[in-house]
């Protein structure tokens, strides 16, 4: 099994994922969405697998600065918005075996469950 996990170093939820999957000596590979940012190939697939909407960072300065015409965006256009910001993705977004699986961290059940574990 491979996984994935997209974020930032500095993110707090980012950390909190981390330090859970350490914890559980779950092997990942972190990709820091500021220094490798994901292609568009990749963000249709995620979006294709979890829809758009989950994938919004909603608390984020750059979401914020969309303005209100962002509440009518279709997928692609958040697939292209995502791929000019990658702060818009929300964080972490676990990748498993190539499959989005999970964006966000706040139920360690749910991720058990998303990864099999």
């Amino acid at each position: 099994m491979s996984l994935q996990v997209y974020g930032i170093p500095n993110c707090g939820t980012c950390k909190k994922a981390l330090a859970w999957l350490q914890s559980h000596s779950i092997d990942y590979e972190f990709i820091n969405t500021k220094d490798t940012p994901p292609t568009r190939e990749q963000i249709q697939n995620w979006v294709k697998s979890l829809g758009s909407a989950p994938m919004r960072n909603t608390s984020g300065q750059s979401y914020r600065a969309l303005g209100k015409q962002k509440k009518t965006w279709t997928d692609q256009q958040w697939i292209d918005a995502f791929a000019l910001d990658t702060m818009l993705l929300k964080r972490p977004l676990f990748v498993q075996d190539g499959t989005a699986v999970l964006v966000g961290f706040r139920d360690e059940a749910v991720l058990r469950e998303r990864l099999g574990f």
